[in-house]
């Protein structure tokens, strides 16, 4: 018995050690990339890539408009990362941007995403539509942008509040009563057919 307490707790240990390495060579890579370090720029986005394709990704709906925008983010990173403030926030700092790209280019391109448009389209063939997702995309498009916004950013990607809001860069506030509402509004719109 002791054994195994002694096995958890080294694990436990383990675990943190290996989590504090990481952040460890997070701040390092920062540190490199505020001096112009390329290199170490490209290995924190790609820390996180999956996560910047998602995120570009329900936006833009669309896999090369996803790619270009991340690499507009790149440009965009370089040519500011001397300007961050405080290390820690690089990743919030960063996908602000990506939002920020992503919105420009729906404006520009004039996209709008229409049933008739959705195609079958994965993400690494982890994702891919389902009647049940068309059905809660149409409902979803009925929403104002904002709440649509955060419903997505919140239930698609997992976000926490925190992340959303540095991201969009609004109160946290805000982001409760958004979601508490486009909840609601998606809830009387479907008729209470898929939510509980």
């Amino acid at each position: 018995k002791i054994f195994y307490i002694l096995n958890e707790l080294f694990r436990g240990y383990n675990t943190l050690m290996y989590r504090r390495g990481e952040k460890v060579e997070e701040k390092l890579l920062i540190k490199q990339a505020k001096r112009g370090n390329k290199e170490s720029l490209l290995k924190l986005v790609m820390i996180q890539e999956m996560d910047y394709y998602k995120l570009a990704y329900v936006y833009l709906k669309n896999q090369e408009d996803s790619m270009d925008a991340m690499q507009d983010m790149m440009v965009i990173l370089y040519e500011n990362i001397s300007k961050l403030k405080k290390d820690n926030s690089f990743y919030s700092w960063s996908k602000t941007i990506l939002v920020n790209l992503a919105k420009k280019r729906l404006k520009e391109n004039n996209k709008l995403v229409s049933l008739d448009d959705i195609k079958e389209l994965s993400i690494d063939n982890i994702y891919t539509p389902t009647e049940d997702s068309l059905i809660l995309e149409s409902y979803l498009s009925k929403l104002s942008e904002n709440h649509k916004e955060i419903i997505k950013l919140k239930y698609y990607l997992d976000l926490d509040y925190e992340a959303i809001s540095e991201i969009l860069d609004i109160p946290l506030g805000t982001v409760k009563s958004r979601l508490s509402i486009g909840m609601k509004a998606l809830k009387e719109s479907m008729g209470g057919e898929f939510l509980e």
